[in-house]
C-alpha cells in the first residue's frame, strides 16, 4: 500500500497561457514553435495569439466557454489553442481529418459559442455553424495582452475538452480545468527537468491529449515546440530525419510508433539529441525495447513508461525502464503513481487485493 500514497499538492495559482507568458517576458526572441521551415519567436506567438484572444472576446467568449478547433497542423494550431485559452474559453478539438458525421456529433454535443477554423475547412463542419476565420487579418486587433482579472479566467477554469470513445461507444467529451495540468507538469518536473534547453514535438493529433504533456512541456518551460506535418508523422523515415535536423531532446510515443521508428534507426544510424522518451496511449511490451537499447543504452535517451487516461489528465503512472528489465522480460511495467496522486488496485467490493492479484485499479487525488 505505501507506493500508492499522495506525497504533497502542486499547486501554482497561475492559468496555462500564464506560464507561456512567463517565458515570453523571459526570454521574448528565443523560438517557440517551429513548423516546416516557419518559426515563431516567444514574443511573435504571444502578440498573434493576443490578437486573437481580442477577436475571440469581440465573439462573446469568456470563461468556461467552449471553442471549437477546427485546423490542420500547423502554426496556426497553436495560436488558435494559446488565443481561446487567452480568452477564457477552453477549446475543443475537432480535427478537420474526421468524418463528417463524427464532426457535427462533437459540434452538436459541445455546443461552442464558435469554432476557429481555416479557409476551406468551415464547409466540412454542420450547416449553421457559428466559424471564425483563423486565416484572415488580424491586424485590426490589438497585440497586447488581456488582463487575467478582466477576462476572469482562473486556474479553476475550462481549458480543454477532449471527446474519448466511451464505453458506449458514442464519444464523450471530458473537461479538464487548467489547474489539472497545471499539477500534471508541477509533479513531473523533479523527474524530467524541463527547460529552455529542451526541444519536443508535437507528434500527435491535437485531439489525442498527449499533445497537452507536448505543448507546455515545451512552452510552459521556455523550449521549444516542433509541430510534426502529418505526413512526416506517418512515415517513420522522415520523421527519424526530423529528430536529428530539429535536435529533438523530448519524445514522445506509442509503443507502436516507436517501434516502427526504432527499425529505421537500426538501419539508418546517426546522432540523435534525444534525452527522454515517453511511452504513452498503450501497453508497452519491455521485451520490443531489445534492439534499441542494444544500440542507444538506457541512460542517452532515457526511456520512461507511463500511464494514464483523459480523465485524469494524461498521465497517472511513472517507470524509468532500465535495460535489466528489458532483458529480463518483465512484461508491462507502469510504475508508481505521480507524487501528487494514489493509485489503489481492488475487487469488485472495493477491497484491497494481494500483491499479483488482479483488480480493478483506481486513481485518486
Amino acid at each position: 500500500r505505501e507506493w500508492s500514497q499522495p506525497q504533497g499538492r502542486f499547486e501554482d495559482g497561475r492559468c496555462l497561457h500564464e506560464w507561456f507568458q512567463a517565458q515570453v517576458d523571459r526570454a521574448p526572441e528565443a523560438i517557440a514553435l517551429s513548423y516546416e521551415g516557419e518559426s515563431l519567436s516567444y514574443a511573435a506567438l504571444d502578440a498573434r495569439s493576443n490578437r486573437l484572444a481580442h477577436a475571440l472576446r469581440a465573439q462573446g467568449v469568456g470563461p468556461d466557454c467552449r471553442v471549437g478547433l477546427c485546423v490542420e497542423r500547423s502554426l496556426e494550431m497553436v495560436v488558435g489553442i494559446l488565443g481561446i485559452l487567452k480568452a477564457g474559453g477552453g477549446y475543443v478539438p475537432l480535427d478537420p481529418g474526421y468524418p463528417p458525421e463524427r464532426l457535427a456529433y462533437l459540434v452538436e454535443d459541445s455546443a461552442p459559442v464558435v469554432v476557429v477554423t481555416q479557409s476551406g475547412l468551415a464547409s466540412r463542419l454542420p450547416a449553421g455553424t457559428r466559424c471564425w476565420d483563423l486565416s484572415q487579418d488580424l491586424s485590426t486587433y490589438p497585440s497586447t495582452r488581456l488582463p487575467v482579472s478582466e477576462v476572469g479566467v482562473t486556474p479553476a477554469h475550462l481549458a480543454y475538452v477532449i471527446y474519448t470513445s466511451g464505453s458506449t461507444g458514442r464519444p464523450k467529451g471530458v473537461e479538464v480545468m487548467h489547474r489539472n495540468v497545471q499539477r500534471l507538469l508541477s509533479s513531473t518536473e523533479a523527474s524530467f527537468g524541463f527547460g529552455p534547453q529542451d526541444v519536443w514535438t508535437l507528434f500527435h493529433s491535437y485531439a489525442f491529449d498527449f499533445t497537452v504533456w507536448e505543448m507546455w512541456g515545451a512552452l510552459g518551460y521556455g523550449g521549444r515546440l516542433v509541430v510534426v506535418p502529418h505526413w512526416v508523422a506517418r512515415s517513420p523515415e522522415e520523421f527519424h530525419g526530423l529528430l536529428q535536423r530539429e535536435g529533438v531532446t523530448v519524445l514522445n510515443q506509442t509503443p507502436t510508433a516507436f517501434m516502427q521508428l526504432s527499425q529505421v534507426d537500426a538501419q539508418r544510424g546517426g546522432a540523435l539529441s534525444l534525452r527522454v522518451v515517453v511511452f504513452g496511449g498503450e501497453a508497452l511490451n519491455l521485451s520490443e525495447l531489445r534492439d534499441w537499447i542494444g544500440r542507444r543504452g538506457d541512460e542517452s535517451p532515457q526511456l520512461v513508461n507511463m500511464y494514464g487516461i483523459t480523465e485524469t489528465t494524461v498521465h497517472v503512472t511513472y517507470r524509468r525502464i532500465r535495460r535489466s528489465e528489458v532483458e529480463g522480460n518483465s512484461g508491462s511495467v507502469i510504475g508508481r503513481a505521480l507524487p501528487d496522486l494514489s493509485v489503489y488496485v481492488l475487487d469488485a467490493n472495493g477491497a484491497w487485493v494481494p500483491p499479483g492479484t488482479a483488480g480493478e485499479m483506481y486513481v485518486g487525488g
